[in-house]
């Protein structure tokens, strides 16, 4: 046998050789691929390792290392807003959680804070939830008025969910109590602005802190101007925090609405700190 005869009876036998391998790397993989797709058939809800991760910040998931909350801008309940979402599946039923206060403040927060469930719905997997806090309900006025605590919360262990994942497991609200009557509301500070703006006292009256704590509660608006001309202006210029005079007689009468509907669910007119009935 030549050289060249034997060169090629080499090459047969290595491309047969070749065949071989390349039939038995096929069936494997198949097999393999078949197996990991038997893995992956798994009940769409089982929800027996769910953890809850909450944080404060955005939706998004930008987590913060706190938030601030001011009982002043509040007369009653005020909200603080917080986010929630499960890892894992979501579940066929609805599942609830709540939350407690721990922390440096939490006896004073404690009690301002209402108790209530909070719901992930049956398959969704979180949700934007808020946090209500009631002024009235804090065992002292005085309390936070000179001097902003912390207050942290966390989920009340249950059976549908163990806790989130690190820097998921609780959040931090920094609470405070000041409230500081506007520069603006009984004359504009410069002569130059009293022709571009007008007094507060113009629209809402005479100041108290309890009237205008109940100003922001309704309207979720503080530290705001009211534009003097009476051209068509856009109702509300949030770069500013300015309204026009149109929207500013909008929001007494909204206010004034607003009066008579808590005069009429509470034994006592709405009362101000000086001993007055609350008028708009």
């Amino acid at each position: 046998m030549n050289r060249q005869q034997t060169y090629k009876k080499r090459c047969e036998s290595s491309v047969k050789g070749n065949s071989y391998f390349s039939l038995f790397t096929l069936s494997f993989l198949t097999l393999a691929i078949m197996a990991s797709c038997s893995q992956e058939s798994v009940p769409t809800y089982d929800t027996s390792e769910s953890r809850l991760n909450i944080w404060v910040g955005t939706a998004a998931g930008i987590v913060y290392e706190s938030v601030s909350y001011n009982y002043s801008y509040a007369y009653e309940e005020g909200t603080v807003p917080f986010y929630a979402q499960i890892t894992g599946v979501p579940a066929d039923h609805d599942r609830t959680f709540r939350l407690e206060p721990f922390g440096p403040a939490a006896v004073q927060v404690a009690p301002t804070v209402r108790v209530e469930d909070f719901v992930i719905k049956a398959g969704a997997i979180g949700g934007t939830f808020q946090l209500h806090l009631n002024t009235q309900l804090l065992p002292d006025p005085s309390l936070f008025t000179e001097k902003e605590d912390t207050v942290r919360f966390r989920m009340v262990p249950n059976d549908e969910f163990l806790l989130g994942t690190e820097k998921h497991q609780e959040f931090t609200i920094i609470v405070k109590n000041f409230l500081s009557k506007p520069d603006n509301w009984d004359r504009v500070p410069t002569r130059n602005d009293m022709l571009i703006f007008k007094p507060l006292k113009d629209f809402f009256g005479d100041y108290s802190r309890v009237k205008y704590q109940f100003m922001i509660q309704v309207l979720g608006l503080v530290d705001f101007q009211i534009q003097a001309s009476m051209a068509s202006l856009p109702a509300y210029v949030e770069e500013t925090n300015t309204v026009s005079t149109t929207y500013a007689n909008q929001l007494v009468q909204k206010m004034q609405q607003a009066l008579a509907e808590y005069n009429a669910t509470h034994d006592t007119p709405l009362t101000d700190e000086y001993g007055y009935a609350v008028v708009f």
